[in-house]
């Protein structure tokens, strides 16, 4: 099995906004992102840098951004520092995005009493669902 690539900043800072969403499942503004860490750290951070750190266009952040971009997003700082923490950080990134939105939230918490076997099954129809879905949307 190979090992997966080490991702960039910029991977993971886009990451962050795609997955970690507001309560509605909206994703994040750049502009309401660069607020909360201007307020945080109290230097200067705009929505047009915060752009160019997630689309790679500026790639050499403060340490006090990165700190206030992981606050922000809920995550430890090391998520954009450590390559092996990174990727482990990443998938926890996607649980609690996912954990944010209330029906898959409530469904997890029903599911948790189940057994094995009835874990398999829901895991099964999730996946029929996905299936057919996956067809719909292309036209099928």
């Amino acid at each position: 099995m190979t090992e997966p690539r080490a991702t960039t900043l910029t991977d993971r800072i886009d990451r962050l906004f795609q997955v970690v969403r507001r309560p509605n499942g909206e994703q994040h503004s750049h502009e309401e992102v660069a607020r909360a860490c201007r307020e945080s750290t109290g230097e200067s951070f705009s929505a047009a840098y915060l752009w160019q750190l997630r689309t790679g266009r500026r790639d050499n952040p403060t340490k006090r951004h990165l700190e206030a971009l992981a606050a922000f997003f809920q995550v430890p700082p090391a998520y954009f520092f450590d390559d092996e923490q990174g990727r482990a950080l990443a998938e926890e990134v996607e649980l609690l995005g996912a954990l944010r939105n209330s029906a898959v939230r409530d469904l997890a918490l029903r599911a948790v009493t189940l057994s094995e076997e009835g874990l398999g099954t829901v895991t099964d129809i999730v996946e029929a669902i996905k299936r057919r879905e996956s067809k719909r949307d292309q036209g099928e």
